[in-house]
């Protein structure tokens, strides 16, 4: 495939929705809040919302794909996303909402986490080698350092970008993610966001660790924005 040396690295060709998407998802457990297992967290069919009031992050990278897999119904979806990627990052004050609509008897019910709350950086919510497939995302800050956009080389993030696995398998039923060899990316040594809302449609990372992990179910549509 065609690449060219651009700043010291070089990358083949990923699409790329030109938005810093970052964020933090969670599973649900004692070993996971713990650090102990690694995590994965997907709503089949159903994208989730996630807010953070900040977001640092070391060796980000970021490249364009499409989520196609099946819902719990059999039906196949498949949804153009961004896909961000870190080797490191801590989260302070993370909210993660996903609404199941339509249940009998009960109408809407909200599941929502919450976690990280202090603002003491060994007290917030931390992860490694975390991917992040988004949909849409906003934040009231965006900072970058050292960032190389284009086709370029080399690695700073878990992202492989020589050799990208494009089968990365995703949390949905039979899931695939599909990234387009004919694009282009962008990686950053740092990235530091505040006031992130976003919504995702997967997530995982090789560890979370998540201090203070609240979990509640509440009827009716309480997200975190």
């Amino acid at each position: 495939m065609e690449s060219q040396v651009r700043g010291g690295t070089r990358w083949k060709r990923f699409a790329v929705v030109m938005v810093p998407s970052v964020a933090a998802t969670a599973c649900i457990g004692v070993a996971l809040a713990q650090g102990a297992l690694a995590a994965s967290f997907s709503v089949s069919g159903q994208s989730f919302k996630v807010t953070a009031k900040e977001l640092h992050g070391n060796g980000f990278a970021q490249y364009g794909a499409i989520d196609s897999g099946y819902t719990l119904t059999g039906e196949k979806t498949a949804h153009p996303v961004a896909v961000s990627s870190f080797k490191t990052a801590t989260i302070q004050k993370m909210c993660q909402s996903v609404v199941t609509p339509n249940i009998p008897l009960l109408g809407s019910v909200t599941l929502t986490l919450t976690a990280g709350d202090s603002s003491d950086p060994e007290k917030q919510v931390s992860a490694d080698n975390l991917f992040i497939d988004v949909e849409d995302l906003g934040a009231d800050k965006a900072v970058f350092t050292g960032i190389d956009i284009g086709v370029a080389a080399g690695n700073t993030g878990p992202v492989a970008m020589e050799g990208q696995d494009a089968g990365k398998s995703t949390g949905m039923k039979g899931g695939k993610e599909q990234a387009n060899p004919y694009g282009f990316a962008q990686q950053a040594t740092k990235a530091d966001l505040y006031g992130v809302k976003q919504t995702a449609w997967a997530t995982t990372a090789g560890t979370f660790t998540l201090p203070g992990l609240s979990m509640k179910l509440s009827k009716g549509s309480n997200e975190c924005y």
